[in-house]
């Protein structure tokens, strides 16, 4: 039986890690893409499976294409895309926040995953057979006092995935948007707050958070399923957490 293989963005830490661990233990071999080939070394002397290391920003559109096609002749199948990689900048109000955050999070979150979708996807078809997984937001689903872009691209990961769904249709590819709820033990607060060691702290104390294993471990479960069933939307949230219903300002006259 010939080895499976995922790739993974992201995957130097929080999620990413996580999932290349739970996948590795499944038998995967897998294709491991993130900035920081130091993280990325290390992350692949953990795990008993092949992997094949693409240290490159997931913007850098022309070097990640470059470095796909140069992948090993045993990586060319890849049959698990997790679109993992992607970023929150700022809790600003749309009027006071940076422009320049809402590009890089437009660029990260929505762009760059489309990108890389349409690189990996044609061969997907082509063997047809195929599984990805956009890591969404329930930012994407509920809207909160500085989520602006934030939300606004995590609606964009869900309104694509199904879409994908829609012209994959007669093919057994498979889209699934992995929806997570607040989850500690991952770079997601340290980025958006800039490194505000406080900030970050104040986000998850006294609630018992997700965490990354508990995606990972999700993840693995959608990759377990069978070929045909495909899982549209997967929401997960910590019990302490909850939709919280509408906002209402009373001080308005």
């Amino acid at each position: 039986m010939q080895t499976k293989t995922a790739l993974i963005t992201g995957a130097s830490a929080g999620l990413g890690r996580a999932a290349a661990i739970a996948l590795s233990s499944l038998g995967y071999q897998l294709i491991l893409v993130a900035r920081r080939q130091e993280k990325l070394t290390e992350l692949q002397q953990t795990l008993a499976n092949p992997c094949h290391l693409i240290a490159c920003d997931v913007t850098d559109y022309d070097a990640l294409a470059e470095a796909l096609l140069a992948r090993p002749e045993s990586f060319k199948n890849i049959d698990v895309l997790i679109n993992n990689a992607g970023l929150a900048l700022g809790l600003e109000t749309a009027d006071k926040t940076d422009w320049q955050d809402w590009q890089t999070m437009i660029e990260t979150n929505c762009l760059a995953l489309a990108f890389l979708t349409r690189q990996v996807l044609p061969g997907m078809v082509e063997q047809n057979q195929g599984l990805i997984i956009n890591l969404g937001s329930i930012a994407g689903n509920y809207a909160y006092k500085g989520g602006n872009v934030y939300g606004a691209s995590k609606a964009f990961v869900d309104q694509f995935s199904i879409n994908l769904r829609a012209d994959l249709l007669g093919t057994k590819v498979r889209v699934t948007n992995l929806i997570p709820g607040l989850t500690r033990g991952t770079e997601f607060s340290k980025v958006r707050f800039h490194g505000d060691s406080d900030a970050v702290k104040s986000v998850y104390a006294d609630c018992d958070a997700l965490t990354p294993d508990d995606i990972a471990n999700t993840i693995a479960w959608i990759v377990s399923q069978p070929e045909h069933m495909n899982i549209n939307r997967l929401e997960v949230m910590p019990t302490c957490q909850a939709p919280a219903g509408l906002a209402v300002d009373k001080t308005m006259k």
